[in-house]
């Protein structure tokens, strides 16, 4: 049943007009501040929905300078708590480029929780 609706959802013309928007409204766009250091400006993201390895990892991390372009990509497992993930961002960002003074994210609750 739920996939017959959604097929009629899909081709409803009058559905697709009405659509309700379950999302925040995202604000006004921003223009970014021009770096001068690097790794003083980073964006990070989770890549989901991997196969697990053998190690156990089935999300991908990535934090990316934004200046440079230079990238880390951090094997973790989705069901790690906050200060697992916050060790291993000391231990393999913090460690080699010091602290940023600004992090751009996405909203993901593991970014906006107590990062």
């Amino acid at each position: 049943m739920k996939r017959e609706i959604a097929e009629y959802v899909a081709a409803c013309l009058t559905c697709q007009k009405a659509k309700v928007e379950h999302q925040k409204p995202s604000g006004l766009m921003q223009q970014m501040e021009i770096l001068e250091w690097k790794w003083d400006s980073i964006i990070m993201d989770f890549v989901v929905g991997l196969p697990r390895s053998s190690r156990n990892s089935d999300v991908i991390w990535v934090i990316v300078d934004r200046l440079t372009k230079c990238a880390h990509f951090l094997p973790v497992n989705i069901k790690w708590s906050l200060e697992k993930l916050t060790q291993l961002y000391v231990r393999e960002i913090v460690r080699l480029h010091g602290v940023p003074s600004g992090i751009i994210s996405d909203r993901d609750p593991r970014f906006t929780s107590r990062f």
